[in-house]
């Protein structure tokens, strides 16, 4: 699998239409995909997968609006149960060289082991591949996008609490760790799996990754630290910490650890969301970040800044987005461009488009 920032053909996201995951505030959750969507086209394609021919003309119209070029747009109608592509959508990978050309891994999606509408969402890799006329290789587990994150060299980040828990939201019953990764080395190309603990409150899924710890170079991640010892994320997030530090990459060297901070907790209806600077997602021309109206957005756009040099880093509004309990990663996917692509090209890209 491909790290993030190498250079994409398109991103993939879902459009949105079922209430029940913004309850009492959907309305303008449209918007925020909108001014997504309006970064990410002029560095790559945007797919975007709508129910029907309704529903897309609605989202025609709301992108027309906005002021997106519906000319780097297109439509696939696949009809889903939600709009959280990053876990159901296809999980791309390049075959091994010479041929470097692009397959899908058919991971399964059950909601999370959590609700009772997954059917439509679970079919949208196999659909996607029929489509694109591209490879399905069916991995037969379950497996959600956010639950991984990869240096395109061999390493990947997860979480024990996510896919180990042997009795909340269990993905797979009665599969052990060793199994576990002996199908990310497999499907993945995973020769070193690092697991960290816990996520974060508030995060619906039992504990993702990408509100925690992400790559943003081959050796180097940015991990979420709390600095109030009165959170409830305190010390999950030290003792993540304190694991990476003992840990190796793939070839051996030690991993470069970022701080990033954490916005102030955030709750609607009395309820703890996962608001997390960490569900950032890295397009051809821009990294977008989510932001929650707190000082500690403007620290975390600079550290981000910091680490990526040859694409604009920029925040998106997410006080909507993230009652719906994700946020910018959690919406997108990300294609490669078949036979991989060098990092001078994707910095050409992103000053063009700056």
């Amino acid at each position: 699998m491909p790290a993030e920032w190498e250079r994409h053909h398109a991103t993939w996201i879902g459009w949105p239409h079922n209430a029940s995951d913004w309850p009492g505030r959907l309305g303008p959750i449209p918007w925020v995909y909108a001014e997504i969507v309006r970064k990410l086209a002029p560095g790559e394609i945007v797919r975007i997968l709508v129910n029907s021919g309704p529903h897309q003309r609605k989202a025609r119209s709301v992108l027309e609006r906005a002021g997106v070029d519906l000319g780097r747009v297109e439509f696939f109608r696949f009809p889903t149960n939600r709009g959280w592509t990053r876990d159901f959508g296809p999980l791309f990978v390049r075959r091994p060289s010479p041929r470097a050309d692009v397959a899908i891994a058919r991971f399964r999606f059950n909601a999370w082991a959590k609700y009772p509408d997954w059917k439509k969402d679970d079919r949208i890799p196999e659909r996607v591949a029929a489509r694109l006329k591209l490879p399905l290789v069916p991995a037969r587990v379950v497996l959600e996008g956010g639950s991984i994150d990869v240096n395109g060299r061999g390493s990947l980040l997860t979480t024990e609490q996510c896919l180990l828990d042997p009795a909340v939201q269990v993905r797979n019953p009665g599969l052990s760790r060793s199994e576990l990764e002996g199908v990310l080395r497999d499907y993945l190309g995973a020769t070193n799996v690092l697991w960290l603990g816990e996520g974060i409150a508030g995060d619906d899924t039992h504990g993702h990754v990408d509100d925690v710890c992400r790559f943003v170079n081959t050796g180097t991640v940015v991990l979420c630290r709390e600095s109030d010892p009165r959170d409830v994320n305190y010390r999950p997030l030290a003792e993540n910490r304190e694991r990476l530090e003992d840990m190796r990459l793939e070839d051996g060297s030690k991993i470069a650890v970022v701080d990033l901070p954490m916005p102030a907790p955030l709750y609607f209806a009395g309820q703890r969301l996962p608001a997390s600077y960490a569900n950032f997602y890295i397009a051809n021309a821009a990294v977008l970040v989510p932001t929650f109206n707190d000082p500690q957005d403007r620290v975390a756009l600079g550290i981000l800044g910091e680490l990526f040099r040859d694409r604009p880093v920029v925040g998106i509004h997410a006080v909507d987005l993230v009652w719906g309990l994700g946020t910018i990663h959690c919406l997108t996917q990300q294609e490669p461009v078949a036979g991989g692509g060098s990092g001078e090209r994707r910095s050409a890209l992103s000053r063009r488009h700056a």
